[in-house]
């Protein structure tokens, strides 16, 4: 974890002691939260530092300015200086506003275009899962020819459902995506309906599902858990019920619950379920 990182959470830790946990977790969401959710990925981890260091930067500048106008207010109020100076220029101040902003922007521009690069250059994939936007549900396809061959619904857990198997409210699904660590995961993007947003904040992606254009995007993870995300796009009535969960696992796993999926998923008989139940 970056300088920037270790002194902010210090701060949010000191200011909201008292308030609850505001520490980022990884994965998921957490009352009281303070700054983004802890990375698990290296464009997470990109995008988290960038963040960082931006909200210091913004920050300084917001003191900086806050400084001058005090200054401006006691120094040169109607009292300190009863007759007003005439001066209505100066260059060498005039260059300094100009110059200064633009160097700040051009340092905020260079990482910001490298982590763009990093987000859209797809590397090679080592497995690829096709994922189907739904009013209001997830579809996940796995390639016949990566040890897939099935594809199966996600939908959202009720309240009961979720508080059973431990998981947290509204994120919960019944049948989550699953993948190998350490391995590069290709995601191809489409919406079947209207547009949805495939987005899950641990794991550094955010891709729009849009109907007839299939979109790409990818991660890859070193660290096993669930990470949860949710439609990003308000897609209609129930948008704020299709959660995304994606577990990593180590390849053992993986390969067992393939096994596993291929059993429980492979017939195409597999029931859809429909907007009007989606919440049930």
């Amino acid at each position: 974890m970056s300088f920037w990182n270790r002194t902010a959470l210090a701060v949010a830790a000191l200011g909201l002691s008292t308030a609850g946990p505001a520490m980022a977790e990884i994965g998921h969401p957490v009352s009281w939260q303070v700054g983004l959710q802890g990375p698990a990925t290296e464009v997470a981890a990109f995008t988290y530092n960038l963040h960082t260091a931006l909200v210091w930067i913004i920050t300084l500048i917001s003191l900086f300015v806050l400084g001058l106008l005090v200054l401006v207010v006691v120094k040169f109020n109607e009292k300190a200086n009863p007759t007003p100076s005439k001066t209505t220029h100066h260059t060498g101040l005039e260059i300094a506003w100009t110059i200064i902003p633009v160097l700040i922007l051009v340092g905020i521009a260079i990482p910001s275009f490298r982590l763009l690069k990093f987000q859209v250059e797809i590397p090679k994939a080592d497995m690829t899962v096709k994922v189907y936007g739904n009013q209001w549900y997830w579809s996940y396809e796995y390639a016949a020819d990566q040890g897939g061959g099935f594809k199966f619904d996600s939908n959202v857990l009720s309240p009961e459902e979720a508080k059973k198997a431990g998981q947290p409210n509204l994120l919960a699904v019944d049948n989550e995506m699953v993948v190998p660590v350490g391995k590069t995961v290709v995601l191809q993007v489409v919406g079947n309906d209207v547009i949805h947003s495939f987005s899950v904040a641990s794991l550094g992606f955010r891709m729009d599902a849009v109907p007839g254009r299939l979109n790409q995007t990818w991660f890859r993870t070193e660290r096993e858990g669930v990470y949860y995300g949710q439609c990003s796009r308000l897609c209609g009535q129930n948008h704020a019920y299709m959660p995304v969960a994606i577990r990593a696992v180590s390849q053992e796993k993986y390969t067992a619950w393939l096994a596993d999926a291929k059993k429980k998923f492979a017939s195409a008989d597999t029931p859809v379920r429909v907007a009007a139940a989606a919440t049930e």
